[in-house]
């Protein structure tokens, strides 16, 4: 039967229907992440953009559609990255259009070029196009989650976080999710061009990623022994207030007050969120017998900024029983532009040398991911903020931990989309590894998470509080954590290569 679909390859009519549509259909795909999670949202706009990219005549027009779907895409699922920018409004409030902007169409031509190598590797269409498209975006989700330090924010494949198939990530990770959404999109939507009672059969991808993740998260998590009792402090200071002279010392009272809480467990360990101290470590003595006080014979962990000599760090201090301090960690993954300027002794040879010397250089760099042993409690990996979106940088432990803990001040997201999607990615790395999670969050959301990904206990967004929770017991080791992203993208690598070796010119 011959095929009736319009193509195009028409700068005119990429302008005026197919780059719009593209657009749209791009920011529906972003109604799946949080805090929104429609992830039938994300599989009808990627089948919209499918659809479009299959239509495209060749590699450059296919790679507009994808760009295109990727802005309209990330404009909308991180339109909270100019939260920070209204901090200082007078300030930095000029900078957020242009941030929303830069980062949307920068993140998408990560997309825009996968569509224009997936065009150009199968130009005969077909079952290879479908496997192209899906093999090259995924390898673009990959792409953007490690070049320039990385940014694996709102994946494709995190649409699914708070839903069955999230179990999945235990086996493939984020970016194994993401193939096998993309793969769900594309075959059933081939088949069905080509043959209408084949598209049955190859509705497996879906069966296969949602019925396994229901098989999977009906699995209880068993309770080893006695679990501790963790203290997640909120104080819920405002970032325009954090570090004012007026308010900070409120800030630090709501904490000691939160720590002295009466209960009828005393909590094993407390945590204070990040940066939660307003002072430097070499200064913090009086400050730390205040809290040691507060915390009645428990440990505490907590978030602190330090020197040593010329460099500052952005540190994890834990406090034991007696006020001293038996173990201080450095986050050494930091947020460019936010914690560090990127090749900034060559920017202040450049007309940005005042903006250089305005923000100065940021933090220093710590030596890389450590584990803590906390004693009786565990041994823990610890995550400062930034450090808990990348599954890397959780792979990249010295040894398996008990669990993990995060400490973060999210209220630099805002308080519409930012902490609930940082909340999500937590909750996909305890689904990795097999391991609890235990999250403190200045303004939250502060949780306690369970291996299987699942939130047991948390204090809401935007309240000053505490709450107190059992550290759920972990899961055995899983896939994902011995492999990582490598066995992955070796098998994404491969199909290309496979699809560029049977390369056919599209018939004429």
């Amino acid at each position: 039967m011959a095929d009736a679909r319009v193509r195009f390859n028409l700068p005119g009519l990429l302008t005026r229907r197919v780059m719009p549509g593209s657009v749209l259909a791009g920011m529906l795909a972003g109604l799946g992440q949080d805090p929104v999670s429609l992830p039938w949202a994300t599989l009808v706009g990627l089948g919209i953009v499918f659809s479009l990219f299959s239509r495209a005549e060749k590699p450059r027009a296919a790679a507009w559609v994808g760009w295109a779907f990727g802005a309209g895409y990330f404009a909308a699922t991180l339109f909270w990255i100019v939260e920070p920018f209204f901090v200082d409004l007078a300030r930095d409030g000029w900078m957020a259009p242009f941030a929303l902007l830069g980062m949307a169409g920068g993140l998408a031509i990560f997309w825009g070029l996968a569509m224009g190598l997936a065009r150009w590797l199968a130009p005969a269409g077909g079952w290879p196009m479908a496997l192209a498209w899906a093999v090259c975006l995924s390898l673009a989700e990959l792409a953007r989650s490690y070049v320039l330090t990385g940014f694996p924010w709102a994946l494709i494949g995190h649409v699914w976080i708070g839903w069955a198939p999230m179990q999945l990530a235990a086996f493939v990770g984020p970016i194994g999710l993401t193939l096998l959404t993309l793969l769900t999109v594309a075959l059933p939507m081939t088949a069905f061009r080509q043959s209408r009672g084949f598209a049955v059969a190859v509705l497996a991808p879906f069966a296969a990623l949602y019925g396994g993740g229901m098989l999977l998260a009906a699995q209880p998590v068993p309770v080893i022994g006695e679990r501790p009792v963790v203290r997640l402090v909120q104080p819920n200071a405002a970032q325009r207030l954090k570090w004012d002279p007026a308010y900070a010392p409120m800030f630090f009272e709501r904490q000691l007050e939160f720590t002295a809480a009466a209960a009828d467990r005393r909590p094993d360990l407390i945590v204070w969120p990040e940066t939660s101290v307003p002072t430097i470590l070499r200064r913090a003595g009086p400050a730390f017998e205040r809290i040691t006080a507060a915390a009645q014979g428990a440990p505490v962990v907590l978030g602190i900024q330090r020197f040593d000599g010329p460099d500052a760090y952005n540190s994890l201090v834990a406090l034991d029983a007696d006020g001293a301090v038996s173990d201080v960690y450095d986050k050494y993954h930091l947020v460019p532009f936010g914690e560090y300027i990127p090749l900034a002794w060559l920017l202040s040879y450049t007309p940005l040398a005042s903006f250089v010397q305005q923000f100065g250089y940021g933090y220093a760099s710590g030596s890389g991911a450590q584990v803590l042993d906390l004693g009786p409690l565990g041994k823990t990996l610890p995550l400062i903020c930034y450090e808990a979106i990348f599954p890397q940088d959780v792979n990249a432990a010295p040894e398996r931990p008990d669990w993990m803990l995060q400490i973060t001040n999210d209220a630099w997201f805002g308080k519409i989309a930012g902490p609930y999607q940082h909340l999500a990615q937590a909750r996909l790395r305890a689904v990795e590894q097999g391991l609890p999670m235990v999250r403190a969050a200045n303004t939250g959301v502060s949780a306690v998470i369970d291996a299987r990904g699942f939130v047991t206990a948390q204090l809401g967004l935007g309240q000053a509080g505490y709450i107190d929770a059992e550290i759920p017991s972990p899961l055995g080791r899983t896939i994902y954590s011995r492999t990582g992203d490598w066995l992955l993208s070796g098998v994404l690598l491969l199909l290309a290569l496979l699809l560029l070796l049977r390369r056919k010119p599209k018939p004429h």
